[in-house]
């Protein structure tokens, strides 16, 4: 049986265990719709919400950036995990004791203000718009991936099952759905993570083989070696970024705020049957976070010395069949402007690279932001 036959399988046992599991847990009353029926245990909203944070841009895009700008990429690192923070130390325990479910009307009673209300509606409708578009997106890559079929097929696929669980079970559904996802997407995530991780460093654990040294016989940590690769391939040094440290300030306070203020992940707080529950809720949920968080510097760094050991200079008929795959699905793309059969993953003397890397760095915080 081969890989892609494998990935079929499994791609349709998590969707056959989504869908029975909406079924199960169908909302039966308005509040299960749109509380759950404030009976949520802790640790099941813990696990729900930190499926709520590992959306497209953790699960995808944060350890990519990372592992393409380097040390800049540390900016999504502390900035959605700080707004995790804010968020549940500063904010929805608060809108829990008002008794309120949604920031506007927050606002607007706290102000006495319909003009404040108003104000916040459109923000909210503004962020969850721009949000949920990149989550499709996030969802069209990785069934394209997965399942060989168009980015556009992949939104289709994701938006209908979607549909399905989030009408029949409203919160409810969710909750309990999300609890699944997470321990689908932390195990997708961890995996590769720790196999990597053994085969560069030896070590089992991603966050300590981020910082040991290399089993090549070089003893030479993987960051050193990062840095030397770069700085030869034209690259700044990997774990020196190009950022100035007052950017980095305000892309990181950037996404602190906005991630705050994520109406989908506030309502998680309502689904708990106490305010003293949301609290707990919300450190259960930092945990299970923090696995995704501590793991992708790591991932990021073994996946861009893996890239550069195995693709730069190679021919390109040698390629391995992940690239083929990936180019089937436009994911990646190779130009031979020199004709000369060979991969060559450098700067050019214009600096063309680092030029392209710098303007998706940029549509990659105006849509997160």
């Amino acid at each position: 049986m081969d890989v892609q036959t494998l990935t079929f399988i499994f791609v349709g046992i998590t969707f056959l265990i989504y869908i029975g599991i909406a079924i199960w847990s169908r909302a039966g009353t308005t509040d299960d719709f749109y509380v759950a029926g404030g009976g949520v245990p802790p640790l099941a909203n813990g696990m729900a919400t930190a499926a709520d944070w590992m959306s497209a841009a953790s699960f995808i895009s944060m350890a990519g950036i990372i592992s393409f700008v380097g040390r800049d990429g540390a900016a999504y690192l502390m900035g959605w995990t700080g707004g995790y923070v804010l968020l549940a130390l500063l904010l929805a325990p608060y809108l829990r004791k008002f008794g309120k479910y949604t920031v506007p009307d927050f606002v607007g009673d706290r102000y006495y203000s319909d003009f404040a209300r108003l104000v916040a509606v459109v923000c909210v409708l503004f962020v969850s718009f721009t949000y949920v578009a990149g989550q499709m997106r996030g969802v069209g890559i990785v069934f394209s991936r997965f399942l060989e079929v168009e980015i556009t097929t992949g939104v289709l696929i994701g938006m209908g099952i979607v549909f399905f669980y989030a009408v029949l079970g409203g919160m409810k559904g969710i909750t309990y759905t999300q609890v699944a996802q997470y321990c689908v997407l932390i195990f997708a995530f961890l995996v590769p993570a720790i196999f990597i991780s053994m085969l560069m460093t030896g070590t089992p654990i991603p966050q300590l083989g981020f910082g040991s040294t290399l089993t090549d016989g070089s003893n030479v940590y993987i960051l050193d070696r990062l840095d030397q690769l770069s700085q030869e391939l034209g690259f700044g040094a990997y774990t020196e970024g190009n950022k100035s440290t007052i950017d980095m300030f305000f892309i990181t306070a950037a996404l602190m705020v906005g991630t705050a203020g994520l109406p989908h992940v506030i309502v998680r707080f309502f689904t708990v049957p106490k305010v003293r529950d949301a609290r707990i809720s919300a450190g259960y949920a930092l945990v299970f976070i923090a696995i995704l968080y501590t793991t992708a510097p790591a991932l990021a760094s073994f996946a861009r010395l893996n890239l550069i050991n195995t693709v730069n200079n190679a021919e390109y008929k040698n390629t391995p069949s992940w690239f083929k795959n990936w180019e089937g699905t436009n994911l990646i793309a190779w130009v031979d402007k020199n004709q000369d059969g060979k991969i060559q993953y450098l700067v050019s003397n214009n600096g063309t690279i680092e030029k392209k890397l710098g303007e998706i760095q940029q549509k990659f915080i105006k849509i997160i932001c």
